[in-house]
């Protein structure tokens, strides 16, 4: 499984929402905290863009050091339609410091140090040291996960629908017009994770690994070719 440290690295350099939050700060417009760019330096800390004259660089701009904490916050929403669509949190602290030059003008990039970290996923919650969020790297599908995710969702809805057959006694699967429908729910280069909708809205989640970590999408295609096969049988 991708370790706590790479979940919360793919979540910051992934497209899902993120706000970045000063205490104290008085912000009458929750959109003013919301970065336009977001990345990861070779030291672990994050830089954020934002306007040149949003509150959030405004206060960091006036900070002197490192005295000004913040948190950027993570939402994680599943890119198809599926029962509880949250997939994941995460919470990345530290000090707040501003970067004349960075960014184009009438922008600001603003550097947050990180000093501490922390997600609640599909895989549970965990502390995330700042070393190990440096030495992490996000996942090798990231950046074409919600594509793959609403494609298998849209054109391989049949194909999803059998992956119930792997599961053995978990559901009653032999009559297609009574299996559970399937949606694919998350995506990462160690396998597929689908979730499967019962009658009345009942639901569960079903992990399906691949035969070995995958790198790129063509050798993403090979092990969902394998999948399905393995479903069909």
């Amino acid at each position: 499984m991708p370790s706590a440290a790479e979940r919360t690295r793919t979540l910051v350099q992934s497209t899902c929402s993120a706000a970045l939050v000063v205490p104290g700060l008085d912000v009458p417009c929750p959109e003013h905290l919301v970065p336009s760019s977001r990345s990861v330096g070779p030291d672990g800390d994050l830089f954020l863009e934002f306007p040149a004259g949003s509150p959030v660089v405004r206060a960091a701009t006036r900070a002197q050091g490192d005295e000004l904490t913040a948190v950027l916050e993570l939402t994680d929403v599943a890119p198809v339609s599926v029962p509880h669509r949250i997939r994941g949190r995460a919470w990345v602290s530290g000090w707040l410091t501003s970067v004349p030059g960075l960014a184009q003008p009438g922008r600001m990039m603003l550097r947050l140090e990180t000093a501490e970290a922390y997600v609640d996923d599909l895989w549970g919650a965990q502390d995330v040291e700042p070393d190990a969020f440096r030495d992490a790297a996000p996942d090798p599908l990231v950046v074409h996960e919600t594509e793959l995710l609403q494609h298998l969702h849209a054109a391989h809805g049949e194909q999803m629908g059998t992956l119930c057959a792997l599961l053995g006694e978990r559901t009653g699967c032999e009559c297609a017009a009574h299996r559970p429908s399937a949606v694919p729910v998350a995506l990462d280069r160690f396998g597929l994770r689908v979730r499967f909708v019962e009658g009345q809205g009942s639901c569960f989640d079903a992990r399906f690994e691949f035969p070995e970590p995958v790198r790129d999408v063509v050798e993403l295609r090979r092990a969902m070719h394998t999948l399905f096969e393995a479903a069909s049988c």
